[in-house]
């Protein structure tokens, strides 16, 4: 992947708001050529290793404002410190899951956020490539602070939506999975992720029933319901034409569906620039490294007839001696 990048000769900016200690472990392959922003209010501390690979790393000991200025924000910080959120828990619609205690609020603070873009723009970057957002209610509001320049060169979005409406005004999937089709991206990952669906209540009554058992044994026994789920969206190609992208911003998109393995969308996409920008060495190197990883675990029917004639011959050697 780093010998098609260096041939694309791009650098692309990774965006990763709510770093949470490490960069996403798909953009590995691609660190030495990327440029990685990172934004944690609470860094653990132990990032500075991570971010060795990257050609440049900025992490920002900020929040993200949602609503793309500075801005003081309340932090309600939950028994479980990755459900804390600049938005409140809805208690109401958590208690029916088993997990509800988790986001009982222990305490509120205030935290400093600043705009995307501005941040952005002070480390001297004009645009951004990948933009990964775990905000824990506000992914696509986040997104929607760019502004429009900005956010037309945003061609790969993860976000780690929810689908039960944990967070008072939370960017629940079905409104984000509506925008961004809108705006010309398709879903080409989605991991539903869950907990079990039952009360405290519920949970108590059986460990009084069986005072042998925990409640985490019990819930072992219950199938996780989905609860919120990562999602990774894509630009689709109707949307290049339709924005006039440079041959580099397809080069570049079709690098992002190889490094989340859709060889087959990578390949339409370097035909697809075949046939609007003609052929070019960047563009065959899209092309054949698509190939390479769609036929990769595949035998040619060359290759495939070879072993047969091969096999058949040791068979009748076999039978004749």
């Amino acid at each position: 992947m780093l010998d098609l990048l260096r041939q694309l000769e791009v650098h692309p900016v990774l965006v990763d708001v709510g770093a949470a200690g490490s960069p996403p472990a798909v953009w590995e392959p691609i660190a030495p050529r990327s440029v990685y922003v990172g934004f944690d209010p609470a860094p653990a501390g132990n990032e500075a290793r991570a971010l060795d690979r990257y050609s440049r790393a900025h992490l920002i000991e900020r929040a993200v404002s949602p609503t793309g200025a500075a801005a003081e924000l309340p932090l309600f910080i939950t028994r479980l410190r990755c459900c804390s959120s600049t938005l409140p828990p809805r208690q109401a619609a958590l208690g029916d899951h088993s997990f509800a205690p988790l986001f009982e609020v222990e305490r509120e603070t205030i935290i400093e956020a600043v705009s995307l873009a501005e941040a952005l723009t002070s480390h001297g970057l004009q645009r951004l490539d990948w933009l990964k957002v775990d905000s824990q209610g506000t992914d696509l509001s986040i997104y929607r602070s760019l502004p429009g320049a900005l956010r037309r060169t945003v061609l790969a979005l993860d976000i780690e939506p929810g689908l039960i409406d944990a967070y008072a005004g939370e960017d629940l999937f079905a409104d984000c999975h509506a925008a961004l089709t809108a705006e010309g991206f398709w879903l080409s990952r989605l991991d539903l992720q869950g907990t079990q669906r039952i009360r405290q209540t519920t949970l108590e009554h059986l460990c009084r029933m069986r005072p042998d058992l925990s409640p985490e044994h019990l819930q072992q026994h219950l199938r996780p319901s989905p609860g919120w789920c990562n999602a990774r969206y894509l630009r689709t190609i109707p949307w290049l034409h339709e924005h006039a992208a440079p041959p580099s911003d397809g080069l570049l998109l079709g690098c992002f569906a190889l490094l989340d393995q859709q060889p087959g969308f990578a390949l339409d996409v370097a035909l697809d620039l075949r046939q609007h920008f003609g052929t070019e060495p960047r563009i065959d190197a899209l092309h054949d490294t698509a190939i390479a990883q769609l036929l990769g675990p595949c035998e040619t029917p060359r290759r495939w007839l070879r072993r047969l004639t091969r096999g058949v011959g040791e068979l009748a050697h076999a039978l004749l001696s």
